[in-house]
Parts: C-alpha cells; structure tokens; sequence
C-alpha cells in the first residue's frame, strides 16, 4: 500500500465518523512527516519502538510543545487502530514533551472593552461573543442562526471540546446588534438562492435524512463568508464561515492600538471572560457549565490568576 493509498483511506475514515475538515488535513500532514521521517518504510512494517522514536525526535529534537506533540501521537494512534487494524500497546519509553505551567492572559474589564470598542462589523460582533459569552474562536465561527434564541438570552454551542454541546448566555447589549446581523445574514441568503445557490454543509447524518434543509436560512452560518467556494469534500458551492485570521489580526491590531502589554489573542477574551464572572462572585461550578469545561479542576485555574487559591496574601508593606 503506497502513502497515498494510506491516506485515501485515513479520509475516507474520518469523514465516516465526521470529523472536521481541519482534523483531516492535520491527521493527514502528521501521518506524511512520520512516514517520511522513517525513509518512507510502510507504517504497517514499522514497531512501536518507530513510533516512539519519532515522537521523541518531534519532543527531544525539535523541541516541540506538548500540544504538538500529542496532535502527532493523536494522528498516529488514529492511524494504527482505525487504518491499518494494529492499535499501539506499548508507549511506555515515550519522552512526552513538557508542557510549561503558565497562567492564562486575562485583560482587565477596561483592556477588553476598549479592545472591542475601538473594532467594527462583524469582527466587533465575534470578538463580543467570545467576552459575552465566553467562546471559544472555532465555536464562535461554528454558530448557525438557529444556534441563538433572542427571546431567552441563550445560544447553543455545539460539539465543543469533547465534542459535547452546551449553553450559555448571550450579552443582553448585543441582542438588537444580532438581531440586525441576523436579516442582514438572511438578505445574502435569499441573493444567493435567487442565483441557484443558498446551499450550506450539514452533518452527514442531517444531510441524509433532511436533503433539503441544506437550503434553510437556520443553517446557515451565522459569520458567512462574503465569497462563496467549493467544498473539498462534497463539491457544494457554499459560504463557509469568515476566517479566524482576520480576527486574530483585528485583534492584534487594536491591542497595539491601546497599548496593551500583554499578548492578546482572541483566547484571551475567553479566559477573561471566565476571571472576570469568578470576580463579580459567580460560582465556580457555574462558570464551568458556561465554558464547557468536563474538569472543575480546569476552571479552577482562573483562581489562581486572582489569586484566590490560598495565596490572596497581603503585603507586609501594606499593613500600616
């Protein structure tokens, strides 16, 4: 079986279980450096010991983080247990790489407003979403219109980390802001239905048992693209969602604009977001639900950053 067979396969495999065009793509980059990184020797003529040596290389060698590390393990496990039928027993000499115990960036309710002030359209939208609601870039991209409900003062966020759905609140000062992006959102639409188009990537399994709702303003995503493309995996003309590229870089833009010295990211909202509900007196198992965290212990992490772990200690100098 050649490399391209293998990953024919692997694509075919994952767009079974319906994973993420991303996924694809990465699952696919790390199964051709592994195979490269072993002078293309078939995976299936490989040991563990293969294995591990290359994950070592990427860890000890290469000095990746440990993020990077465990995406090439997740890719390669996929590979031997779902492609080529031989699942890994025995990782027992893998050097995982460190990763570093760092605090989360959080702004001060000051930096995040002015950062969102100072933004416009639709990126101002998302960038509100991600402080109002405490999402996450790719489920903030990810939202449909249905996704939102007005009335109530909620959305639904779906297949999240873990893939898991959950629900969390929509800022009450954005919801007229919404609700005028959501008829501009339906005006596109109906243009693009006018010119034969309108149609949208459902989940297989909804594509199959629905073959018209494809069409439906309610899944449509609610940050379209302004150019409509081709699917890669269905030949669809659709509109994807806007790049998270553009809003990293308004994002970097308008921090350097207010002269904040921190590194400010669109994940950042999201850790301020949690810290600042923490610091308003909003429970711990709340703020857990509304992030979507599986752990309390992950949550527990925006204590630390105000300092309410144990170590909210006062300064000697302070005691006068």
């Amino acid at each position: 079986m050649k490399e391209k067979k293998i990953l024919i396969r692997l694509s075919e495999e994952i767009r079974r279980r319906n994973y993420s065009y991303s996924t694809e793509k990465i699952y696919a980059q790390w199964i051709v450096r592994f195979v490269r990184f072993h002078k293309f020797a078939h995976p299936k003529s490989l040991s563990e010991e293969d294995v591990v040596a290359y994950l070592n290389h990427l860890a000890k060698n290469l000095n990746v983080a440990a993020s990077t590390q465990n995406q090439a393990l997740s890719a390669i496990v996929f590979l031997y247990s779902h492609i080529l039928g031989q699942p890994l027993q025995h990782l027992d000499k893998l050097k995982r790489a460190k990763k570093p115990k760092r605090l989360p960036v959080v702004l001060t309710e000051k930096e995040a407003l002015a950062i969102i002030k100072s933004m416009s359209g639709v990126l101002k939208l998302v960038v509100s979403l991600l402080y109002g609601s405490g999402l996450r870039i790719s489920e903030a991209l990810r939202l449909r219109v249905q996704d939102l409900d007005l009335d109530y003062k909620q959305m639904t966020v779906r297949n999240g980390k873990g893939l898991r759905d959950r629900i969390t609140m929509i800022p009450e000062s954005r919801i007229d802001y919404i609700a005028h992006h959501i008829q501009k959102v339906k005006n596109l639409h109906n243009l693009d239905l006018q010119k034969g188009f309108g149609e949208t990537i459902l989940p297989k399994a909804l594509a199959r048992k629905y073959p018209n709702t494809s069409k439906k303003l309610r899944w449509q995503y609610l940050f379209p693209s302004k150019k409509r493309s081709i699917d890669r995996r269905t030949g669809t003309h659709h509109r994807y969602h806007i790049s998270p590229r553009n809003i990293r870089r308004a994002v970097r833009r308008a921090s350097n604009e207010h002269h904040i010295q921190k590194h400010v990211t669109p994940h950042t909202f999201r850790h301020s977001f949690a810290t600042h509900l923490l610091k308003n007196g909003y429970d711990i198992r709340t703020v857990q639900e509304l992030l979507g965290h599986k752990s309390v212990k992950t949550t527990m992490i925006y204590t630390h950053v105000l300092n309410r772990g144990g170590k909210g200690v006062k300064s000697p100098l302070d005691q006068g």
